[in-house]
């Protein structure tokens, strides 16, 4: 009985063995980048430069749709169960339609991700940042804009608005006046700005100027494309 069994027991692992040569070549490479993107590199041992490449690179894998959906998976939710080491720290809009962990091609652990309508710098948004840089080390940070922002939009149309919705159109209406008497679209001059003056409002943090010239972290700029899923290094 127990020869029966194990006879058994091989047969049907020949038979699976067999199925599973059937693999075309291209599921094969598909299969073994998935089992490589499911390996965590190590955050802390990135450059700036380095984390920035990577944004990049993922990036232009959700343009192109081929995803690999990096550090998703259970022994990754393990992994930073105890502590995070993000490479990245991204100030970009609450806008639905721009998560950064999807555009971006990341997952559990690898960005500390702050959003606010207008991707704006305020209190609560600077200590947030300063927190992820100071004590966690991330050495890049991305303020990201987008395209057809609506708060953008709103703080260009002067509109007034109900309740505290307004308050993030005030903190944008610098960006609107260095543009307004420039030529081309008023909304889309504005979201660059925006991005640029609220790069130049991060550098007015003693912390973060302090990590900077240390050669730490660098600060970026970076324009996300509703149409084409495309990110841009605009500063």
């Amino acid at each position: 009985m127990k020869h029966f069994i194990e006879r058994r027991d091989f047969l049907k692992l020949g038979v699976t063995g067999t199925l599973g040569m059937m693999v075309t070549g291209g599921d094969l490479i598909w299969q073994v980048e998935q089992a490589q993107a499911a390996t965590p590199a190590n955050p802390t041992s990135l450059s700036a430069d380095a984390a920035l490449q990577k944004l990049i690179e993922g990036n232009q894998r959700f343009v192109e749709h081929k995803p690999q959906y990096p550090d998703q998976s259970a022994s990754r939710l393990q992994e930073v169960s105890q502590a995070q080491h993000p490479f990245a720290t991204i100030l970009s809009c609450a806008d639905s339609r721009v998560p950064a962990e999807i555009i971006f091609d990341q997952g559990i652990g690898d960005i500390f991700d702050v959003r606010v309508a207008g991707n704006i710098v305020t209190p609560e948004t600077l200590g947030s940042i300063e927190y992820a840089v100071v004590l966690l080390g991330t050495p890049l940070l991305m303020v990201l804009g987008h395209e057809r922002c609506g708060a953008v939009t709103a703080a260009v149309q002067n509109e007034k608005l109900l309740g505290d919705i307004g308050s993030f159109v005030k903190a944008i209406k610098p960006a609107v006046t260095r543009v307004k008497n420039q030529p081309g679209d008023a909304v889309e001059k504005a979201v660059v700005a925006n991005v640029q003056y609220q790069i130049e409002r991060l550098q007015r943090s003693k912390l973060l100027t302090e990590q900077i010239k240390s050669g730490k972290l660098k600060i970026v700029g970076g324009r996300y494309d509703l149409d084409r899923g495309s990110v841009s290094i605009i500063t």
